[in-house]
């Protein structure tokens, strides 16, 4: 009910919000995960969220990986950034990738009802629409340009 209001409250005011979307990887694996609440909860996705006020993308796409999933690694590369209009608001998604290889994960099951490694080439049907534009970006080498902490930005509408 509460993500049904949000919506309509999005689709009037039309806010500009900042995210960021982590691709965690580990031997060749892929890490998707399906929420608990949006209109596309079947959809395997890329976890991520919201970037605090004054918190920097790269903060956020840690913290992020911690709250949900218990990992809490410090090296994040910067893959880029998309921009998006999704339920009204205008996002920009800061893009980041880690290579974990810990322990088991830690699941906030308030927020992530399914986490799996799936193969690179062996991806789901059901993808959120702007998972194979991120892990193609993760695929390439990084580009240097503008963007956050000086480090490239690619500006590319999802």
């Amino acid at each position: 009910m509460g993500y049904r209001v949000l919506r309509v409250w999005w689709g009037i005011v039309q806010p500009r919000k900042q995210g960021v979307k982590c691709v965690v990887r580990r031997r060749g694996q892929i890490l998707l995960v399906q929420h608990t609440y949006g209109a596309r909860r079947a959809d395997w996705d890329l976890p991520g969220g919201g970037v605090k006020r004054g918190e920097e993308p790269r903060a956020a796409a840690r913290r992020e990986a911690r709250e949900e999933l218990g990992i809490d690694s410090p090296d994040w590369t910067l893959l880029g950034d998309l921009f998006a209009r999704v339920d009204g608001k205008r996002d920009r998604v800061w893009c980041f990738a880690c290579d974990f290889d810990g322990p088991a994960l830690d699941l906030d099951r308030a927020e992530i009802a399914d986490a799996r490694w799936f193969g690179e080439r062996d991806l789901p049907e059901r993808t959120a629409r702007w998972v194979p534009r991120i892990l193609t970006m993760a695929a390439r080498p990084t580009r240097i340009g503008r963007g956050v902490e000086g480090e490239g930005g690619l500006g590319s509408a999802i």
